[in-house]
């Protein structure tokens, strides 16, 4: 029989194109990861708007977050920086060579007063005008601002007037230079000395020599030190403090012409396609989104590793939180507090555990406080509705439970929102704000609500697509009214009694050693229903009816007790029954001879007769409640057929029966124990000896009257 496709099986094929399983586990989170991201970024990341500079704009545009106005704070920062005076360095090499320029200067002009005063005496007069000409010349070309006439009358004057001149200028000129001279201080530095200079009543020939070599000599030797000033600059830009646009701030109004200034706000809000704030927001949130990846997958490899080791179930967790977030985007348009993280926290508690729940629930909540622009409020209510739906459906009993915790969720989120309201100072008696506070209220409660409804009414589709069984469904399962057990009651009721009995028996083994109680009794009730196809080749369905085996070769008799087992899964299957119940029916009997027909074969004088014709197909119990189920069957079994079950019978029997199955390695597969099997026996002893108590006899005569009453 072909079964229709599942959900995760639709979902998971692309993903099966490789078969290094980390590898496929890795891009399946790599696609929950990207498809999260872009629905937050729909989101969180502020809508972009179409404005020109110099264009009006063509609707009213408000800061929808604080943010630095980039363009403020660098103009700022430039000012301060423009302010600060360039740093100079004194150069002291400047002041040794114009005193250097000075001495050569006066030791030319000694050595012309010398060629001067021997122009006219002896021999090599001619060599010696040469000599005085070309010295002339060296000098007036260094000086260009000297006249030959003027620096020929110098000359003349006294060597120790020259040489008087030559201390004053030398003090004045260094003196001036060792103070430090910047360029733009030099042409004032000039005139002061030479105001000095006319001070000491010169002759006119002198004036003009001495001021030309102060122009000459006098030179800026403060020297702009670039490296230092952009340090000084930097210091004082960092000095200033950002510019910062508030949430609500409006930035441009509608018709108003757009400026540069506007133009560059707006890039510092992230809202013009391309700004500076658009990739640092995207990189943000990817890093942020990327760290709860990190952390879920830590605590999945850790703690939870069946469900790391299942793409089927991570895909269902990833599922999970993109209809959460999907559903709290929704809601944000008509109120932050309408967000439903219930939802998600709710079915991840039922059809995983809550554990995982709790981790979740407060990644959920940071998730969607992004989404609502950090509001505190919005977090801690997430944070604790999140909690009290873990509470609440921890002992889920039957689909109306969710409706009760949707309720208890309605009312904790009324609870939160009106302390936020209080802390915060906005309920106050006034028209505005009492508004709020009842929206508020309002969209709260409906969260809760909300949240119950639309898990109920994906709680099905989730179980079925995915093939998982929760505690609401085996409960729904185990009502006697179900149609596949009144089947059983109307068709096979040696068969369905025979099972309830099993339920107790498994149902109470498996509290002893920590396996699923309530699995197990379902698995019980169900484990037969293969029966109801032929229910008159059982022994319990014979009652006085004559037993149709004896007419059968024992052969063919096994081959028909065998078929159970496929009959039944076909039957689950067509009920459309959880793939665990399938389980169970499949592996109940694990391959454990029918020893009853293999026995009679042999009394028949067959000694050739393969003990695989005699067995069941398999596969072994895979799972503790598997076998406890087996178990079980063949205890109540076994007991039954006892003629006087007391009690040191039964205990004997019980014990002899888990003992066969053990030694047959009917057991192998199964993580159950020595020790487990101990409890397990002690458990079935305890309940047989209760159903099979002695009873007191009736006289007669009261047995006649109470009968006829």
């Amino acid at each position: 029989m072909k079964t229709s496709p599942r959900l995760k099986d639709i979902l998971l094929k692309p993903f099966f194109l490789t078969r290094d399983v980390r590898l496929r586990r890795l891009f399946l989170a790599g696609i929950i990861f990207a498809i999260i991201y872009s629905l937050l970024i729909m989101v969180i990341i502020p809508s972009r708007v179409s404005v020109e500079e110099g264009k009006p704009s063509p609707e009213d545009i408000k800061a929808p977050r604080d943010a630095i106005d980039h363009h403020t704070t660098e103009k700022l920062r430039e000012q301060a920086a423009a302010e600060v005076e360039p740093v100079y360095s004194y150069n002291s090499s400047i002041v040794e060579r114009s005193r250097q320029e000075m001495q050569e200067f006066f030791l030319n002009i000694q050595e012309l007063k010398n060629l001067q005063q021997e122009k006219g005496e002896g021999e090599g007069e001619e060599e010696k005008a040469e000599e005085y000409n070309r010295k002339m010349e060296e000098i007036i070309s260094g000086y260009p601002g000297l006249q030959e006439a003027d620096l020929e009358q110098f000359i003349k004057r006294e060597e120790i007037f020259i040489f008087e001149l030559y201390e004053n200028l030398e003090q004045k000129i260094t003196g001036a230079m060792e103070d430090g001279i910047k360029r733009d201080e030099l042409k004032k530095t000039r005139e002061k000395l030479a105001l000095e200079i006319e001070d000491y009543n010169y002759s006119a020939v002198v004036e003009r020599v001495s001021k030309e070599l102060v122009n000459s000599l006098v030179r800026h030797n403060m020297i702009p030190d670039p490296v230092a000033t952009e340090e000084k600059r930097e210091e004082a830009r960092e000095e200033v403090d950002p510019e910062r646009i508030l949430q609500g701030t409006l930035i441009v109004s509608e018709g108003e012409i757009v400026t540069e200034r506007h133009i560059n706000q707006l890039e510092s809000l992230g809202l013009m396609p391309g700004g500076r704030t658009e990739y640092s927001s995207y990189t943000g949130l990817f890093l942020i989104l990327l760290i709860f990846f990190f952390i879920v997958g830590i605590y999945l490899y850790v703690f939870d590793r069946d469900v790391y080791r299942e793409s089927s179930m991570l895909l269902l967790l990833g599922l999970i939180v993109i209809i959460t977030l999907g559903f709290s985007m929704a809601m944000a348009y008509f109120s932050a507090y309408l967000a439903p993280v219930a939802l998600g926290i709710i079915l991840i508690a039922v059809l995983f555990n809550s554990n995982l729940a709790m981790l979740l629930n407060v990644i959920m909540a940071l998730l969607v406080g992004l989404i609502n622009d950090g509001e505190m409020g919005v977090i801690i209510m997430s944070l604790v509705s999140g909690m009290v739906a873990i509470y609440s459906v921890s002992r889920l009993s039957q689909r109306a439970d969710l409706v009760k915790a949707g309720i208890f969720v309605s009312g904790v989120n009324a609870l939160v929102i009106l302390a936020v309201f209080l802390f915060t100072g906005n309920l106050q008696l006034e028209y505005g704000l009492l508004q709020d506070f009842g929206y508020s209220l309002f969209a709260g409660v409906g969260s809760g609500l909300l949240s119950a409804v639309v898990a109920i009414g994906l709680l099905p589709f989730l179980e079925t697509g995915f093939g998982l069984t929760t505690a609401v469904s085996l409960l729904e399962l185990s009502n006697p009214n179900q149609p596949l057990l009144r089947r059983l009651l109307m068709k096979a009721p040696g068969t369905y009694h025979h099972s309830v009995l099993v339920g107790n028996l498994a149902e109470a083994a498996a509290e002893e050693v920590e396996a699923d109680p309530l699995l197990v009794r379902v698995g019980a009730y169900y484990h037969d229903i293969g029966k109801v196809r032929r229910p008159y080749f059982f022994t319990e369905n014979q009652f006085s009816r004559e037993n149709p085996h004896k007419k059968l070769s024992p052969s063919l008799s096994a081959l028909i007790i065998r078929s159970h087992i496929k009959d039944g899964i076909e039957i689950a299957r067509q009920e459309r029954l959880p793939f665990v119940l399938i389980d169970i029916i499949r592996q109940h009997h694990g391959t454990s001879m029918i020893s009853f027909f293999y026995q009679a074969a042999r009394e028949n004088g067959r000694t050739d007769i393969p003990e695989k014709s005699f067995r069941y197909e398999g596969p072994l119990p895979q799972t503790k409640e598997a076998a406890i189920i087996m178990l079980a069957d063949a205890v109540e079994a076994g007991v039954r057929a006892l003629s006087r079950p007391v009690g040191g019978r039964i205990e004997g029997l019980v014990r002899k029966l888990i003992k066969e199955k053990l030694n047959d390695g009917q057991l192998d597969e199964s993580d159950i124990t020595l020790k487990d099997l101990d409890k397990i026996g002690d458990a079935f002893v305890y309940i047989l000896s209760s159903v099979y108590h002695a009873r007191v006899e009736y006289p007669e005569k009261e047995f006649k009257a109470e009968m006829e009453e």
